[in-house]
């Protein structure tokens, strides 16, 4: 397994960042919060999760250790595979989903295109001793460039299974909302604009 990866973000996309490690480009599906924290030409040290397929090999980066470590738990739950566990971690922080899980908060993963309200007993049966309590006080990301958080919510919410058009309109209104005011981090802003799909 790779379990990380360290060298210069050589290019940065709506859902995916290429670490170059010693002249070898490695591409890293990302959920938007990690990849706000990525830009290009820095140096960074991506923890990972590989996913092998038949047909493929996926590696997946995180902001941090803990993050991989639920995405990989996630996935011990029946019919939870990569994506589901990525667009788990998209909408909710890992001490999100552990206090849902604790609290069996069937409401907020819902929340999770893809998940109905079976899948979400199920999630809470399956990972209510596994994933453990919230840790409490974790650090929250770094707020996302003004000029770039538009595009990660927009690809977030395109990976998570909406349309283009029901993604743009909803970015557009939670930025009506914002005014001028400083955007607050990606997955916040990313909540606001699920919330402005569910209605």
């Amino acid at each position: 397994m790779i379990a990380f990866v360290r060298g210069t973000v050589a290019a940065s996309g709506p859902d995916s960042a290429v670490v170059d490690v010693g002249g070898v480009g490695y591409a890293v599906q990302c959920t938007p919060a990690t990849l706000a924290g990525l830009r290009e030409g820095e140096e960074v040290r991506v923890p990972t999760s590989l996913v092998v397929r038949e047909d493929s090999m996926t590696l997946f980066g995180f902001a941090d250790d803990d993050e991989r470590t639920v995405f990989e738990l996630l996935q011990t739950a029946s019919g939870v595979g990569p994506r589901l566990a990525l667009a788990m971690l998209a909408v909710h922080s890992p001490d999100g989903l552990r206090a849902a899980v604790a609290a069996e908060d069937l409401v907020a993963l819902t929340k999770v295109p893809g998940i109905g309200k079976k899948g979400a007993q199920r999630i809470v049966l399956e990972l209510r001793d596994r994933l453990g309590a919230p840790a409490g006080g974790a650090a929250a990301p770094a707020a996302p460039r003004p000029a770039a958080w538009r595009d990660q919510v927009q690809a977030g919410l395109v990976n998570l299974g909406w349309s283009a058009r029901d993604a743009d309109a909803a970015v557009d209104a939670v930025a009506a909302d914002l005014g001028d005011t400083p955007p607050p981090p990606v997955p916040a802003l990313l909540k606001a604009a699920l919330k402005k799909l569910s209605k």
